[in-house]
């Protein structure tokens, strides 16, 4: 970005949407013809209030500025169907387990003298503060949050969820939010082995809680807050809540995320329970429908994606946190060949959607062995458009006249993305978000060269470090025996020099 795209860029006022039209040039647009998207060279996008008015050449109409960002991508803002809205605990999985010795699932003793906040209402609404941040400064424009309840007392509370509304309408990102609900909650009764106990009423005030909140919520902030329904995992929950969920959804128009067919403990609980997947469980009972959004189908059998197929499911693909373990969806190709949609999510920190892609584009070829597994425009669609149909909003994860003015602004000149070659390759190829130089929100500024309103980034990462320590710190109360924080995290090698 030149000095002179930079100065038009400081001009405007973070966290507020510019008076009169506003140009975005670039070297590359990524526009929409309502059926595909299409890469425009040397083009400019046009918006007037919350809208685009215009993506093309250049604009022969009068605007009240024009900014050049040069070698550039000018692009829809991306969709996060599974954005983390918390300090992100699953890392502390990666190198260490199994996951019932290190804090991932509560111990008898645990339960038995009763689990308790491991965060102040503060500290809570710090998390999502900071976390909307990270989103926004990785070109994310439109998410939906998730957070861990294992260091819960139960599930999350509308008070949070409160803030988080007011944090996002301040900073400018568009979110769908409801608070996660349960009906039970994993057990480690011994040595490896773990179990669901189950408190129906629980669950069930859980959701009437879900369901006042998401009456007053949606349409905050100029429609930027909107309501979904959120019950936690599927192992977690019984058929009444779920079905009352869906009646709910289905009057409402509400959609609704459920975590299922994505993980190996999920899968021989629901079997113990069910006696069958947690997919098949819940299309024999009529739960499966074209508002759900499910993370992560890692463990869906090829019957389990046809029924998803058959009921209009959306797959939340979020490839990163499964890479890490060696684990893919087997596979992309599969599921669109049957027709399944596929939106994005992150659900780890960083939020790197673009990271999230580069890794999904490799983990789709290697399941398929090739480089037809998947293209780089597949990936690029799940990101966008992929995640706003769910959704059900045309108006987002396109440009186009007339769709909603969230749009990301990649900076090609980057050193590390010579030379560039196709700007949607070299972006996905270049594997990081970090060249995210700014975004525009509902055709508002919120996020400039990685300042965002309402928040000082600085302050803020020394915040987060001292608030996870302190969780840590609590982790021994979790977890089966209780041993001491050294010895479940220790450290990748050992410390200092002595032997």
């Amino acid at each position: 970005m030149d000095m002179a795209a930079k100065i038009a860029l400081d001009a405007l006022e973070l966290g507020r949407r510019p008076a009169g039209r506003t140009a975005l040039r670039a070297r590359w647009v990524v526009g929409h013809t309502g059926a595909s998207h299409r890469l425009l060279e040397h083009a400019e996008v046009v918006i007037e209030g919350q809208r685009v008015l215009y993506v093309g050449p250049a604009f022969p109409g009068e605007v009240a500025r024009r900014i050049d960002f040069g070698e550039a991508l000018v692009s829809p803002g991306f969709v996060d169907l599974d954005a983390l809205s918390d300090l992100d605990t699953t890392l502390l999985s990666v190198d260490y387990g199994p996951g019932w010795a290190k804090g991932r699932t509560w111990p008898q003793s645990y339960v038995d003298r009763g689990p308790y906040e491991m965060y102040a209402p503060e500290e809570l609404a710090f998390q999502k503060r900071f976390a909307f941040a990270q989103l926004l400064r990785n070109g994310i424009t439109t998410a939906l949050p998730i957070a861990s309840l294992f260091y819960r007392a139960w599930g999350e509370t509308v008070a949070e969820f409160e803030a988080a509304a007011e944090a996002a309408g301040e900073m400018g990102l568009r979110v769908w939010l409801g608070p996660a609900y349960r009906s039970g909650g994993m057990v480690c009764t011994a040595p490896g082995v773990v179990e669901p106990q189950f408190d129906e009423a629980r669950g069930m005030q859980g959701l009437d809680d879900a369901l006042a909140f998401a009456g007053h919520v949606a349409g905050r902030h100029e429609g930027l807050i909107q309501p979904m329904l959120s019950p936690d995992r599927v192992e977690t929950c019984t058929l009444a809540l779920l079905r009352r969920t869906m009646a709910a959804s289905a009057e409402r128009g509400l959609p609704v995320r459920l975590h299922m067919a994505q993980g190996r403990m999920e899968r021989k609980t629901v079997e113990a329970l069910h006696a069958t997947t947690a997919p098949r469980w819940l299309a024999a009972n009529g739960v499966l429908n074209d508002r759900l959004i499910a993370p992560h189908a890692v463990e869906a059998t090829q019957e389990d994606m046809q029924l998803y197929a058959d009921h209009g499911v959306t797959i939340a693909h979020c490839p990163l946190v499964y890479a890490r373990d060696g684990e893919m969806l087997r596979s992309f190709r599969k599921c669109r060949d049957l027709g399944i949609r596929i939106g994005m999510g992150t659900d780890t920190a960083p939020p790197d959607m673009v990271l999230n892609m580069a890794v999904g584009l490799m983990m789709g070829r290697a399941a398929e062995g090739g480089a037809d597994g998947l293209t780089t425009a597949e990936i690029f669609d799940a990101a966008t458009t992929g995640g706003a149909d769910a959704l059900g909003r045309s108006d987002l994860g396109r440009l186009a006249p007339g769709t909603l003015a969230d749009i990301a602004i990649f900076d090609l000149s980057d050193p590390g993305f010579a030379p560039t070659i196709d700007p949607i390759q070299t972006l996905v190829f270049g594997a990081t978000g970090r060249v995210t130089r700014a975004v525009f929100v509902d055709g508002r500024l919120s996020m400039r060269d990685g300042g965002v309103a309402g928040i000082d980034i600085d302050a803020a990462r020394r915040q987060v470090q001292r608030q996870f320590e302190g969780l840590l710190a609590k982790y021994p109360d979790r977890t089966w025996g209780h041993p001491a924080v050294k010895d479940l995290f220790p450290p990748t090698y050992p410390l200092g020099l002595a032997d």
